[in-house]
């Protein structure tokens, strides 16, 4: 076996552990049973086994297929369009058929016309597949964040500029940390008690706020805990918590995650809010590419009209291998080995190949992922309109045209912290 044959294995091995990781913690914390499907490239989707996601306008058709097959038993508003679809097996000795297997016989009777959907399990994206798997790393005690806080005296600091980072919540003790004072947000469930044990996916919330704050550090930072669950959500209960931070008001959406689809299809209910969102012309949406190293496409990034995000190597040269790419990314920053705010305490990794190793942490961590080049550029993004006083999506449209203008070869466009070829 060669050395890539073997990084492929361990690749899976560690994907697989990590959906298998998910799918108990939703069946015990949500209870509900999320099921897996590999594809041919590798990459795993997870969805509730149980619901649809079904376009509004034909649901009682649906409804029509799915009694010859299942039992419906509920019927949910997620968003304006869009409605879940729960079901049962049609008799207490019929098994339930598989989500995709009622999808295709709806898809047939639709004439392929899609008006249903699996119910999706998003994650975050750190480092190598669906969610945390390049675990932080342990630094020096009192080690400052890198890239640093930027300190100019132009304007550029995000002063007013709202940013809803939708996911795992807040570490308690961020107050520590001045780059993230002033920065609110729902709880992180994870956040260790005194003598516990650092979990899965704890603080990866308060890591993304640590890094956009770097960047705008006046910036008015929210970081929901949308992704409580094994540091995932459901389709269904994501846009609704984007619908009510797009009704309160915000500036620049921050969406540390992201999944493949269906049959490479793009995602129901995140369309629908991706309409509302339509109302607010002004408003940008930062997404990570994802971290499965391919090229296909990932959701929600490869809707049109993201900001999305790949993540660049520690040398700033080239693209990281873990870092999804395509024509659909329409940038690429900093995402290997940055530093900053973590929690305090010791943990247990759980991946391969340091699995029961125990790590230290005080407060800092270093970590890997397009989760952590996302909000690099949403930070930049508000650092260049607290300067310009534009729109952030016209914010985001200027870096991206300087991107552009300094894109490296067999990577594409690059935005960095500190670069003296434009003006942030």
């Amino acid at each position: 076996m060669n050395g890539q044959d073997g990084r492929q294995l361990l690749m899976a091995r560690i994907v697989r552990e990590q959906v298998e990781r998910i799918s108990a913690e939703f069946a015990s914390q949500h209870g509900t049973t999320v099921e897996i499907v590999y594809t041919a490239s590798g990459a795993a989707f997870m969805y509730a086994a149980d619901q649809l996601l079904v376009r509004e306008q034909h649901t009682q058709v649906v409804h029509s297929v799915l009694r010859e097959l299942v039992r419906p038993t509920e019927v949910e508003n997620v968003i304006p369009g869009i409605q879940l679809v729960r079901f049962d097996a049609a008799g207490p000795f019929s098994p339930r058929p598989a989500v995709p297997v009622l999808l295709d016989e709806i898809d047939r009777r639709f004439n392929d016309e899609r008006v249903a959907a699996p119910n999706h399990v998003l994650t975050v994206a750190p480092e190598a597949g669906p969610c945390p798997a390049t675990e932080p790393e342990e630094v020096y005690f009192d080690i400052e964040p890198s890239p640093g806080v930027r300190m100019e005296d132009d304007g550029s600091d995000g002063d007013g500029v709202r940013v809803y980072v939708a996911d795992t919540g807040l570490l308690s003790d961020t107050t520590s940390h001045p780059w993230l004072e002033g920065v609110l947000g729902d709880p992180d469930p994870l956040d260790p008690r005194p003598g516990e044990l650092i979990k899965p996916y704890a603080g990866h919330g308060t890591f993304v706020a640590g890094v956009l704050r770097c960047m705008a550090p006046k910036a008015d930072v929210f970081v929901s805990n949308a992704f409580r669950i094994a540091g995932s959500a459901l389709e269904s209960d994501f846009v609704q918590d984007l619908t009510q931070a797009l009704n309160h008001g915000v500036d620049i959406f921050n969406l540390s995650v992201t999944t493949p689809s269906r049959a490479d299809l793009d995602l129901l209910g995140f369309e629908a809010w991706l309409t509302l969102l339509g109302e607010h012309p002004g408003v940008a949406c930062v997404v990570a590419a994802g971290n499965d190293g391919k090229k296909g496409k990932f959701w929600p990034a490869a809707f049109p009209g993201m900001v999305s995000v790949g993540a660049l190597t520690a040398d700033w040269r080239n693209r990281a291998n873990f870092s999804n790419y395509g024509d659909w990314v329409k940038v690429y920053a900093p995402g290997r080995n940055l530093i900053n705010a973590y929690a305090t305490g010791t943990y247990e990794c759980r991946d391969a190949p340091y699995e029961g190793q125990l790590r230290e942490f005080f407060g800092m961590a270093k970590w890997s992922g397009t989760s952590f080049s996302t909000p690099m550029v949403a930070g930049l993004i508000a650092a260049r309109k607290s300067r310009t006083g534009g729109t952030a999506q016209e914010a985001a449209d200027s870096l991206l045209a300087d991107a552009q203008s300094q894109a490296l070869p067999h990577v594409g466009p690059i935005l960095l912290p500190y670069d003296n070829t434009f003006k942030i």
